[in-house]
């Protein structure tokens, strides 16, 4: 009797012992290259501001780890707050989904040096910024060139020029929308509509762009608001 109970008591001890199982379906870990001391806020945009999901304190240890919920994948932000030293450079965006994700980045620039592994969503996102960079690298040297000749009392034809930005900022947008429909199945396509397209979007494309997502796009937390968004544009034009 007495071997019993003490096997049972043994039993218990093992569980309670045991390491709390983390909760979550997200396990981000990552590491800031020169980052001594600071926290780390991980957040997500809500009905009108940031909403911290997870606070890390870095003290020495570069490297964070930290298990999120996500019920459907997600921009997220890990604010950096230096403590002493400001920087505008404090916010990194990250394409959050279920699983392992990964970021390595360093302390001097912290956006521009991250490296984010482990979402799909991310790696497309990442895709999509590098030839849109160069839409807006475009637009920067039409803009320069139209104040150096402005600087030099050189005539300009401002209507050339504006159309020209014109033309550069509707090939923008056509990538945008072209992309978007060229991932429909993930939630990168409806997020991309949003932040990206927006009010540049006829109430015709966005229907399209809707109607292509997959099921699970559509009924994703980016495909909801495509819906609700789109709604809203369609009731605005009826209203007219």
């Amino acid at each position: 009797m007495n071997k019993i109970l003490g096997t049972m008591a043994l039993c218990l001890l093992l569980i309670s012992c045991k390491e709390e199982k983390p909760k979550g379906n997200l396990q981000l870990t990552g590491n800031i290259e020169g980052l001594k001391k600071g926290t780390l806020y991980i957040s997500r945009i809500g009905d009108t501001s940031f909403v911290t999901v997870d606070t890390i304190k870095i003290d020495g240890d570069s490297h964070f780890e930290s298990w999120l919920d996500i019920k459907s994948p997600e921009m997220y932000y890990i604010i950096l707050d230096r403590g002493k030293t400001n920087s505008l450079d404090d916010r990194l965006p990250f394409f959050a989904e279920a699983g392992k994700m990964h970021i390595e980045t360093k302390l001097e620039q912290f956006y521009a040096q991250a490296k984010i592994t482990g979402s799909k969503n991310q790696q497309l996102l990442d895709e999509y910024r590098k030839v849109n960079a160069r839409f807006t690298s475009q637009n920067l040297e039409i803009t320069e060139l139209l104040l150096r000749k402005q600087h030099a009392k050189v005539a300009v034809n401002s209507d050339s020029i504006a159309r020209v930005q014109d033309y550069v900022m509707k090939r923008k947008y056509l990538y945008a929308a072209q992309f978007a429909l060229n991932n429909k199945d993930h939630e990168i396509a409806p997020y991309i509509v949003l932040a990206e397209i927006n009010r540049n979007a006829t109430v015709a494309l966005l229907d399209r762009i809707r109607k292509a997502l997959t099921p699970k796009v559509a009924d994703s937390y980016y495909g909801k608001k495509l819906t609700a968004y789109y709604n809203e544009r369609k009731n605005a034009e009826q209203a007219k």
